[in-house]
């Protein structure tokens, strides 16, 4: 009853309920919040610790920033914040300027995350500038998926958070990874749309991921595989978090002339369907048929699952005709 008591506490305070209402909507940072509040920055520093001691508020380090968001929804401190904001009136018109300021800071955030990858040459989004298929790549990885009552996601190289959001009606939780704190700040200025709130990003290494063992129902790898130095490594720390049943999709290329990705730095041209297999076995998973997306370069789907052996591995074309 005290936790209880503590977190209603807590939140009986317009500022702090402004601030719960504002993390619903997404991560933020004191800065942000201050300049959306119009408030010091001490004082909302005050607001937000009193916010984490009770639970209600999540609190995520990433280089000089802090990030705040609400606990994942399938928590009991998320549960009672999103049940205690369920409460309030959308049409509050303190509520309703919060929620205009955010979406310019929010703006604002994306602007400047494009701008660095302008500055330094990169292209954020790699399927368009290899004039992939995305939209049938997407429907391909939903088709290979149950409609609803996933679990929990975790999506590892998140980039834009474009799966998160694509997948979120059919999970509990979703979390995106990503190393790139300019793709986080797109991330999150995507994850601030309505309906998107328990979908959360947070910067991390592929290759030691600050999950426990065996807490994740689907974790999903795309067009990351290409990038990475050791790809046994990444599949063997994928499968760790993955649940008892749990699966993976790994979404990449098939062998191609490296010509064609010299530009976007590829460690590895493709992959084969026999390399996958003895990839992710050795992870401990057990492959399944692999889907091919046709395209300028092939996308191919390889799914895998944890403690169960699926179908012996083949490759099914996708009808992107129809």
């Amino acid at each position: 009853m005290e936790t209880l008591l503590t977190a209603l506490r807590a939140c009986a305070e317009p500022t702090r309920m402004r601030l719960l209402a504002l993390a619903a909507r997404g991560a933020f940072c004191v800065v942000e919040f201050t300049e959306i509040l119009g408030q010091s920055q001490p004082r909302l520093s005050r607001h937000l610790r009193l916010l984490g001691e009770a639970g209600l508020l999540a609190r995520e380090r990433e280089g000089a920033n802090v990030w705040f968001a609400l606990p994942p929804a399938d928590s009991h401190a998320g549960a009672l914040a999103r049940a205690i904001l369920a409460r309030l009136p959308d049409d509050d018109p303190v509520l309703v300027a919060d929620r205009r300021h955010a979406a310019r800071v929010l703006a604002e955030r994306a602007r400047a995350a494009s701008d660095s990858f302008r500055r330094s040459g990169a292209d954020w989004d790699e399927m368009r500038a290899l004039d992939l298929p995305a939209t049938a790549v997407e429907h391909a990885l939903l088709a290979l998926l149950p409609d609803r009552g996933i679990g929990r996601l975790l999506d590892i190289g998140t980039g834009t958070g474009r799966l998160l959001e694509l997948l979120a009606p059919r999970v509990d939780t979703a979390l995106g990874i990503d190393a790139s704190r300019a793709m986080l700040a797109l991330a999150r200025a995507r994850l601030a749309k309505p309906g998107l709130s328990h979908c959360a990003v947070r910067q991390a290494d592929m290759y030691r991921l600050p999950l426990g063992d065996a807490g994740y129902d689907l974790v999903v790898l795309h067009m990351v595989l290409h990038h990475a130095e050791d790809p046994a490594s990444v599949l063997a720390e994928a499968a760790r978090v993955l649940k008892p049943g749990g699966r993976l999709v790994v979404v990449d290329l098939a062998p191609h002339d490296p010509a064609a990705t010299a530009r976007l730095a590829f460690r590895w041209p493709g992959f084969t369907d026999p390399h996958m297999a003895e990839l992710t076995r050795a992870a401990g998973l057990h492959p399944a048929p692999a889907l091919a997306v046709p395209g300028a370069l092939e996308t191919r789907l390889w799914p895998a699952l944890r403690g169960a052996a699926l179908s012996a591995p083949q490759t099914a074309l996708l009808d992107t005709q129809s």
